[in-house]
């Protein structure tokens, strides 16, 4: 795990080169057992040190291990045990990486859960962009932070979320995607007819 992790920072570091000095307020971070978000985010923190962005830690409501763990705060890593029944199926983990939420517990500020259908959202909005943004091919697993980034910004209910986040107009929020259209006929199912929920879960 501790290679693999090694591995992400490749990703965080480019993200930073890519902003050439221009620094994010918040990163919304998807998590599977947490590798990648671990990575990221301990990287962050090292790289900006007193003006490190806000972490969020974003993952699928029926496989939310690092969210259950973080809300019993008491130091035990919390499973997600039976089946884990999402479309998000590169976050369809649901046992924590020990080393990742060592890093977490110390870099993060917040985690979120989030049913299928925000996912789904966000690659749509990835696909479509509005102006001169480019079009991000991106899965399940890659558009949750985007597609829940757009909901807490939009949806009056989550209000409370946004003023909790403190996002603002004046806020940066950088998200990453980690994967493409990996399941090219679910993707297009989503993206093309926009036919979700009823999107056959391939395992």
């Amino acid at each position: 795990p501790r290679w693999i992790m090694q591995g992400y920072v490749t990703m965080a570091y480019e993200a930073v080169a890519q902003l050439n000095g221009d620094t994010p307020t918040h990163v919304f971070l998807q998590a599977g057992v947490g590798s990648m978000a671990g990575a990221v985010a301990g990287f962050l923190a090292n790289y900006y040190g007193s003006d490190k962005p806000k972490i969020i830690i974003v993952e699928p409501n029926k496989a939310n291990c690092i969210f259950r763990t973080a809300a019993a705060a008491d130091n035990n890593l919390h499973f997600v045990k039976g089946k884990l029944d999402t479309l998000m199926a590169g976050l369809a983990c649901g046992e924590p990486n020990r080393i990742a939420w060592d890093v977490l517990q110390e870099t993060a500020e917040y985690a979120l859960s989030c049913p299928d259908w925000v996912a789904a959202k966000g690659m749509r909005i990835l696909a479509a962009p509005l102006g001169n943004d480019r079009k991000v091919v991106s899965g399940e697993s890659g558009a949750v932070t985007t597609g829940l980034v757009a909901q807490i910004m939009t949806d009056p209910a989550l209000a409370w979320i946004k003023d909790e986040l403190e996002i603002d107009k004046s806020s940066k929020i950088l998200c990453f995607s980690t994967e493409g259209d990996t399941d090219r006929e679910n993707y297009r199912r989503i993206v093309w007819d926009g036919d979700y929920p009823s999107i056959k879960i391939k395992y």
